[in-house]
């Protein structure tokens, strides 16, 4: 076994050795990438577009790749957010080709390499450097709407496991999965205009998730907080929000289904599991 381990080893190497001299022996595969840059220690400098050239056969299939690549290679100073690098944890949103969208599972255009790739933050925000967005006022209206289970039962909290049917955690699919990337937030003009009054796709969407949640007992209070002429009426119904989504939910739907709990035009319902007793 011992001998074993060191000969896996030199084959691995010898491939990975095999594939970079194929990948430096290759034509350079050159695509143009244009990045929208600001330095808040220069403030008399402008906001400018800088261009990168990058070597796709060196590069991964992703846009974030390229700009992990630019950053590691060609300019220390380029400064973007990232981390899970699988459209999971939305750090690296931004605006690729005109689109909010994640870089992570954005693929580079590789077929039309003379089409230079245009990459701004994300729009209608302060931005903090580079592509880098001031998301404070962003995460306080996630906080204003208390996104966390809350019940009236007096029980102590984690003392008690609250069940639901299958049909009530149904209700719950395309809601739970946003991952606050903010991608819909800021393409929706309502939102530019009035993002310090109107909640936004995004928080709504989980406002509705937790307003729908058939353990959850404050749906009153909740829609209370909602019922003034910004927090939701501002919506339009344009639907950027739903189009850009990079996880393909429906913030939309979520909004005018709070629309319709507020002119109660629906009701919550019952829960279709009755637990009383379990509680008791």
């Amino acid at each position: 076994m011992a001998k074993i381990v060191p000969a896996c080893r030199n084959a691995f190497q010898q491939v990975r050795s095999f594939h970079v001299a194929s990948s430096q022996n290759a034509e350079a595969k050159l695509k143009t990438f244009s990045i929208y840059r600001w330095n808040p220690d220069k403030p008399d400098e402008k906001p400018y577009m800088q261009d990168y050239k990058v070597d796709l056969n060196t590069c991964g299939p992703m846009v974030l790749d390229a700009l992990i690549k630019i950053k590691n290679e060609i300019d220390p100073s380029l400064t973007f957010r990232r981390s899970c690098r699988e459209g999971i944890c939305g750090s690296c949103a931004m605006n690729i080709g005109g689109t909010n969208t994640l870089a992570c599972i954005s693929k580079i255009d590789n077929k039309n390499l003379t089409e230079t790739s245009k990459i701004y933050p994300l729009p209608h925000m302060y931005i903090v450097k580079d592509l880098v967005p001031d998301m404070n006022n962003f995460y306080s209206q996630y906080k204003s709407i208390q996104p966390w289970l809350q019940r009236d039962d007096g029980k102590k909290v984690g003392t008690q496991q609250y069940l639901q049917s299958v049909e009530d955690r149904k209700k719950l699919d395309g809601l739970y999965e946003c991952i606050l990337c903010a991608c819909c937030s800021t393409s929706c003009p309502s939102y530019w205009w009035n993002a310090d009054k109107y909640l936004g796709p995004a928080v709504l969407m989980q406002a509705y998730r937790w307003i729908i949640d058939s353990r959850d007992t404050k749906t009153q209070e909740r829609l209370n907080e909602l019922r003034d002429p910004f927090s939701v009426f501002r919506c339009h119904t344009i639907m950027n929000c739903t189009r850009t989504c990079p996880k393909g939910l429906n913030p939309g739907r979520a909004i005018a289904e709070i629309k319709k709990l507020l002119g109660g035009i629906i009701q919550k319902g019952k829960p279709g599991l009755d637990t009383t007793a379990l509680h008791n």
